[in-house]
This record gives structure tokens, sequence and C-alpha cells, in this order.
């Protein structure tokens, strides 16, 4: 009879301890398995990761919207790199689904594997910030927002983040960022490594990045003159107004005259890809919500007001090219990711609430209420360098968004001991960019390349190489970038 007893509560305990795990578990993951991606409309394969979309929470009120994909080689031990986008503005998805991502989008909507994907190595965070970018939102409907504040922002989402997903937590983690998230990833990489010992954080990763708006607009007047953008009346102009036996200064002069030159230089490369100098302008000269909110980074000292001409659609431009209330995208070929993440099955597959906004790629409310306070990242990269944090720099070489001679006079204007010199680096025994590496921090450029079709498959191009997409450059590139240089 003791023995039953005694068996009776050995088995009452056990499936109390088997609830308690059951509970304990139920509390870690229910809530990220809640977000779990279960099918990708249009998707031609099937994935062999897992992948989540959701939200976390931002602040009060403020949810960001996030998309977050295993990697395809081991997850619990490969890195964890939170990517974002610029702007001031502009959408993460982009980079998922036109750049580094495991989903790539063809013209008529369908979905197909990227195999050049960054998770083929890693696990990769995309995260729409700030409020008011693609998904993500503010319930007060406020989305005026400055740099500090985007920082304290995304510190806040990914704090939440590993809230949701624990088991990530002791994973190396990464901040990467293009463009203006040149803004963005040295601001929060500044409070990760001085408030948190939750994060394992490793490195920073900043592609055609914003540093310093005076050597970003100071150096694209020497890009465009050397890369025959602007004829030699318009540089005599620009040398005789802007310029004195010293030195030259492109972007803050006092000259009314230096200032219509600077001006005259802006309309004259009007029909251009800034992104990719020797690449095709989709949809023709005109300006977009994209093209706009990059332009306005540039020569903001003189506060133009210019905008380039706005073009009619094409006439065999397909009816998805424009959206309702939205300007269809030039230069960059977002007609697919406009289609797509707007699809009622794309949104529920996603789960992205009926209420919430139509994605755009750039919000023109977020970019005009934006409050640019840092001007120079210096400080922050000093502070980074101080904490022997590693950083990587790179750039494509045409780009002219943001141009990799400003990259390049920043890194150095760093005065970190050089340790190895300026040189090529290789792919395929062929010159692929070139590299110079400093104590902590590494100066990389992406050479353009005009390739066949095949070869683009051979090289793992799936979009830009050597421009503002230099982040597309198959598996091998995030290799060169996290293992040799973070």
């Amino acid at each position: 009879m003791e023995s039953l007893q005694y068996e009776g509560t050995q088995t009452r305990l056990c499936i109390c301890v088997a609830l308690l795990f059951t509970l304990l578990f139920a509390g870690c993951w229910a809530q990220d398995e809640a977000d779990l991606v279960t099918s990708v409309p249009g998707l031609i394969g099937i994935p062999n990761f897992k992948h989540y979309s959701g939200y976390l929470q931002a602040g009060p009120g403020k949810y960001f919207h996030y998309w977050f994909v295993e990697s395809q080689n081991n997850p619990s031990t490969d890195p964890l790199v939170l990517w974002l986008s610029g702007g001031p503005g502009c959408s993460s998805m982009e980079g998922l689904l036109a750049e580094n991502g495991p989903f790539h989008l063809n013209d008529n909507g369908t979905v197909y594997l990227n195999p050049y994907s960054w998770n083929k190595l890693a696990n990769m965070l995309y995260l729409e910030s700030p409020a008011g970018v693609g998904f993500s939102y503010s319930i007060s409907g406020n989305y005026q927002t400055s740099d500090p504040q985007v920082a304290e922002d995304n510190y806040k989402a990914l704090q939440q983040f590993f809230s949701k997903f624990p088991s990530f937590a002791s994973n190396n983690f990464y901040v990467f960022a293009e463009s203006y998230g040149g803004v963005y990833a040295p601001s929060l990489s500044q409070l990760i490594i001085s408030r948190s010992t939750n994060i394992n954080f490793k490195g920073m990763g900043v592609g055609n990045g914003m540093t310093s708006y005076a050597l970003n607009d100071q150096s694209l007047i020497y890009f465009g003159y050397y890369h025959g953008l602007f004829g030699d009346d318009l540089w005599n102009q620009l040398s005789q107004y802007c310029c004195s036996s010293i030195s030259c200064k492109f972007y803050n002069s006092s000259s009314t005259n230096c200032q219509n030159a600077v001006t005259l230089y802006q309309i004259q490369d009007t029909g251009l890809n800034i992104y990719d100098l020797y690449g095709q302008c989709y949809g023709g000269v005109g300006s977009s919500a994209r093209y706009a909110a990059d332009v306005s980074n540039l020569f903001r000292q003189y506060k133009f007001t210019f905008k380039a001409p706005v073009s009619a659609v094409p006439s065999s431009c397909p009816s998805v090219c424009v959206l309702a209330g939205q300007d269809f995208p030039r230069c960059i070929n977002g007609t697919a990711m406009y289609y797509w993440l707007n699809d009622p099955t794309v949104r529920a597959a996603l789960h992205i609430p009926r209420s919430i906004q139509t994605w755009e790629l750039c919000s023109s409310t977020v970019g005009s209420l934006y409050q640019r306070v840092y001007m120079d990242m210096s400080p922050f990269y000093q502070d980074l360098l101080q904490r022997n944090v590693t950083l990587l720099l790179y750039s494509g070489d045409v780009d002219m968004a943001c141009n990799f001679i400003g990259s390049k006079w920043f890194v150095e204007a760093l005065n970190q001991q050089v340790v190895s010199q300026y040189r090529p680096w290789f792919y395929n025994n062929q010159i692929a960019g070139y590299v110079e590496q400093y104590e902590h921090i590494t100066f990389l450029t992406v050479k353009v390349k005009t390739v066949s079709l095949n070869e683009k498959v051979t090289l793992g191009t799936s979009g830009l190489l050597g421009g503002h997409g230099v982040f597309v450059l198959k598996t091998t590139g995030l290799t060169v970038s996290l293992t040799c240089y973070l």
C-alpha cells in the first residue's frame, strides 16, 4: 500500500514537473512561435529555415515591424545580424526582398529563393524603422522623430527581440546598415555597448553609408568631375567660385556663385541612377520617393528647394506601377515589392493587421518630419574604436548617394594605425575591389563589373554590384565581411 502511495505521489510529481516545463517553454517561446511565418504567397520552392514576422515594441505606442530569418547553416551558433536601411524613412524590406535576403521577387509577383542570401551563414533580422516606415506604426499617429530618438527606439526594439528569442542572446551579434543607416548603426551600436550586458555585440558594418555630410558633399564634386558627369566649363566655375589657393569648399561656401554652380551640377545629374552610375534608371528620367529621400541628404547646408522633374508613367508600365496615392519607383525597380507587400494574402501571412497603412518603399511623411541631428558620425566611431569594437565600412565604387571617396576620407580622418596598406582583394581570381585595414576598422570597396547573365550567376550578383546595393554580394561577400574584417 505504501508502495502504491509512493508510486502515485511520484507519478503526480512527474506530471507536475512536465506541466511546469511545458509552462516555462510556453512562456519563453509562445510569442515568437505566434509570429512564425508558415507560408510565403507566390513562393517557388520550400525554404529549409524558419522565419518570423511580427512586431517589436519600440517605446510607448510604437511598434516596429520585423522579419527574422534563421540561418540555413546552424542557427544556434551562427552570427545574428541586424539589418537597417536608410532614407531616412525607407524600408528594410528592400534589403530582404531585393538585396541580401532569402526571398526575391520576380516582376510577375512570384517569389524565388535567393541562392546568395546572407542567411546562408547568418541569422538575419530585418527591422523597419522608425515608426511610420513600411508596416511599422505609432498608435498616436505622430511620426516626427530624430537621430537620437531612432537610436533609442531601435535599442528598445532590439531588447524586445531578445525577449522573444532568448535562445539567440548568446550568438555573436552584428549591426549592419546601408545609406542613412550609416547614422542609425553607430548610434545604436554605442547604446548597445554602453548599456547592454545581455547582447553579445561583436561589431558593426556600414555600406555606402552616411558618415559625414561635409565629406560626402565635398567628395561628390570630385567624384562627378572625374567620372565625366560634367564638363570643364562647370568645373572651372566650381574652381573659381568655391576654391581658394589653399582648398575648396563645395559643401558650405558662402558664395552665391558657388552655390549656383553646385545647383547646376545637381540638375545636370538628374536622370542618372544615383545608386549605380552605370546602371539602368528604371522607368526613365524622373523623381521617386526613394530618389527624393537620398537626394535630400546632399548639400543640405544650402537648403536647396530643387526637385527633379516627374515624368509621366510610361504606357508600357503595368497597372501595378501606380498604387493608390503612390509615385511609381523610378531608377530603382521596386514595382514587384509594392505589389507583393500590399497583397492581402501576403500581409496576412506576415501577420500585418488590416488597420496598418499601405506599404511604401520610403515614407514621405517620415522623411519630411525627420530631424537630422548628427552631421558627423566620427565621435561615435571614435567611442566604438576606444572600446575595441571591430568596424567595417564598405562601398560600391559607382554609388553617388553616399560615395566611396567620402567614406575613405572619413576613415582616414579617424587617425587609426594602418595595419595593411590599400590593396586589391580578389574573387574568382579577379580584382573585386580594394581594401585598407586599420586597427579595429577596415575600409573596403566593391568594384563595378559588366558581365553577362551567365557570369552573373557565377559571380553571384543578384542586383547592383558596385553600387548602392553592394550588399547583394553572394555568400562569400558575407564571409569576407564577417570572417575576415569583423
